[in-house]
């Protein structure tokens, strides 16, 4: 495994930091996530993509001079900035990628916080050298967090509704939309999808939607009302909806494959009626029966 403690506490621990002290990364922990950052990754739908760590080092923090955060981060060590390639699934696995990186931040005992934005000619986007092909998504500021939440962490924290999360009942079901997943039906898969449903999203939106189906877990995404694909484009932002939903893939894999429980990710939409026309398919999970009890 990736990680030194139970992917459980580490999801637990992990919260959305914006203000951090003035102390540079060791450079063991450096090494550790640039390792694992500048490593060839391909997500499990078949993105490329390209991680790099911008550190401050050797008390000189001109290395991170200019990467603007819109006075929404204070004296970040360093961010992980990655470039995903055009797909048709590409940001759910940018999101699938780079939380795993964020765990293991959080598993090194550094604060971290989501950033989603405009990028594409951004000074982060000149840092990793994106291609005509590629896109920066997100990026994540990382560093020793302070012991109290200053007044802008505490204020978009409360404007977020971050330290809410939406109640079992209406993420979970079982086969249908209609009917609400009971935790002992869920058997295994609790907390997996406990696990899921308190992963970081944007805006604190919480999109993902999943349906027991069998053997077969099944992914939606819940839309924002006017969140759409017109917005985005006028915004030149993201689909960071889509990057939400690799997010909770990554937790949801992560705790099942500690747990002790196997299976792939698919691409195959099931005959199963939305409840509205915000409601998009995403992936479905096939546990592999033969593989639990290894």
């Amino acid at each position: 495994m990736l990680y030194t403690q139970p992917i459980t506490d580490i999801i637990r621990r992990r919260f959305s930091s914006r203000s951090y002290l003035s102390k540079l990364l060791e450079p063991e922990k450096r090494e550790q996530l640039s390792k694992w950052l500048s490593a060839s990754v391909t997500g499990p739908l078949g993105a490329k993509v390209r991680f790099e760590l911008a550190a401050a080092a050797a008390q000189d923090w001109d290395a991170l001079k200019g990467l603007g955060t819109y006075g929404f981060i204070k004296g970040a060590a360093g961010f992980i900035i990655g470039a995903v390639s055009q797909s048709e699934k590409n940001l759910e696995d940018y999101g699938y990628l780079l939380e795993r990186a964020v765990l293991m931040a959080t598993d090194l005992g550094l604060g971290t916080c989501w950033l989603g934005g405009s990028f594409s000619k951004s000074n982060f986007s000149r840092k990793i050298s994106t291609g005509p092909d590629e896109q920066v998504p997100a990026v994540v500021a990382l560093g020793y967090r302070t012991e109290k939440r200053g007044r802008l962490d505490a204020f978009i924290r409360r404007q977020a509704g971050s330290d809410g999360r939406l109640p079992w009942a209406r993420l979970f079901f079982d086969r249908t939309f209609a009917d609400p997943l009971l935790r002992e039906a869920a058997g295994a898969y609790t907390l997996p999808l406990e696990m899921v449903r308190l992963g970081p999203s944007a805006s604190n939106r919480q999109p993902w939607r999943i349906i027991k189906d069998g053997q077969i877990w099944h992914f939606y995404v819940q839309r924002t009302r006017g969140y759409g694909a017109r917005s985005l484009a006028l915004l030149k932002m993201a689909d960071l909806q889509r990057v939400d939903m690799g997010i909770a893939m990554s937790h949801f894999e992560l705790t099942a494959q500690e747990a002790g429980l196997f299976g792939q990710w698919i691409i195959h939409e099931p005959n199963i009626a939305k409840p509205d026309g915000l409601t998009e398919y995403t992936v479905s999970w096939v546990e592999k029966p033969n593989e639990t009890s290894k």
